[in-house]
């Protein structure tokens, strides 16, 4: 089934190098502009969203209502949230690199994480378009045999459960 994933714009935090996870943070002015040149490319599908206001911006931003859905939310760091990427200890870094085994304290295992995003995929019944966050892009891509982080305000299409089928980057 195709599916169009689309992460958000810019927050602060990104702009940072902070882990942004469950914080509700908006986008920034750079953020409203990746969103707005989405507006034309993305297909007239169903769309649905992290219930995060980054996402739900995005979404708005490129022209689309979608239902909000805290199953795509982005993994919960816990007591990493907030923190920056430079500073965090390399054990969490390496798992976050390897996106294997991930457990920040007091946060979201990202086994749980994954089951969380999967059993929502897998509750979809038609084309969709899902405004969500690079770490929900993340493991679909590495549940399809691929792997790496997308841009921020970006998108791709994907045949779920199979392949990889279109990515595109939105200039702002």
């Amino acid at each position: 089934m195709e599916l169009w994933l689309v992460r958000h714009g810019e927050t602060l935090w990104n702009r940072e190098g902070r882990l942004v996870g469950w914080t509700d943070l908006p986008l920034t002015p750079l953020g409203r502009r990746q969103a707005r040149a989405l507006r034309g490319l993305l297909p007239p599908l169903p769309a649905y969203s992290s219930d995060l206001r980054r996402a739900l911006e995005t979404a708005a931003l490129a022209g689309f209502a979608p239902t909000p859905t805290p199953a795509l939310r982005e993994i919960h760091f816990g007591a990493l949230e907030g923190a920056f990427w430079e500073e965090l200890e390399a054990v969490h870094k390496e798992a976050l690199l390897r996106f294997h085994r991930f457990a920040p304290p007091g946060g979201e295992r990202l086994e749980a994480f994954q089951e969380r995003v999967f059993r929502f995929l897998e509750g979809l019944r038609e084309p969709s378009l899902l405004f969500t966050h690079g770490g929900v892009v993340r493991a679909v891509l590495r549940a399809l045999g691929e792997d790496g982080l997308v841009p921020l305000g970006s998108a791709l299409a994907v045949d779920w459960p199979v392949r990889v089928l279109k990515r595109f980057n939105a200039e702002p």
